[in-house]
């Protein structure tokens, strides 16, 4: 497993790829997808906005990047004429290209995954953590924290935060989690800010 990669995500290193997951609707397709498992093009169209049609066309386009597939559906599905959805890999990364083009791409795609992210933070604050145990919303945690880095610095907290989280996310999928586990989103934002005017650096 690449040392960059500790969750064993999808690696989207097209540009063109980027582009496509940086429209909404592909990528809450594919955040659903990789969230809660298969479904169809009419079961994902409630929870991204769109219709079945276009939902199927959104995520066709996905396919082609290898993103996701279709296949037969789930164990039990007798209906062999729905077309069953599946994310490639639990999740998804990307490294900011070198080229022009490359990094304005990569710029949309980071765009709207803070949009996302901030959408979901809005929905854990006025719908899910009213309703939470008070021992659960007691561990919820929440900081803004302004660090003095080098780039490799910077690298090297990053690397060693996937290093501890690892072993988390990839219990998931190897059904290891303990009876009283429950999904719990981490949002990180790192955020490197402009040189201060003058500093020659």
């Amino acid at each position: 497993m690449s040392l960059r990669n500790p969750y064993g995500d999808f690696e989207v290193t097209d540009p063109q790829a980027m582009r496509a997951l940086a429209h909404p609707v592909r990528l809450a397709a594919l955040s659903y997808l990789q969230k809660n498992g298969p479904a169809t093009a009419t079961q994902l169209a409630e929870h991204v906005g769109a219709s079945p049609s276009v939902t199927s066309w959104h995520l066709r386009h996905l396919a082609s990047f290898g993103l996701v597939s279709d296949g037969p559906g789930p164990e039990g599905n007798s209906d062999k004429r729905q077309r069953w959805w599946n994310a490639a890999a639990r999740g998804f990364r990307f490294e900011m290209p070198a080229t022009p083009e490359g990094a304005e791409a990569g710029r949309l795609l980071r765009a709207e995954m803070l949009n996302q992210a901030l959408e979901a933070a809005q929905h854990w604050l006025t719908e899910t953590e009213p309703a939470l145990d008070p021992e659960w919303s007691q561990v919820a945690g929440s900081s803004n924290t302004r660090l003095v880095l080098t780039r490799e610095e910077a690298n090297a907290l990053e690397s060693a935060i996937e290093d501890l989280i690892a072993p988390y996310v990839r219990r998931r999928n190897e059904g290891t989690s303990p009876p009283e586990a429950r999904p719990v989103r981490v949002i990180r934002l790192s955020l490197p800010e402009a040189p201060a005017s003058g500093s020659g650096k």
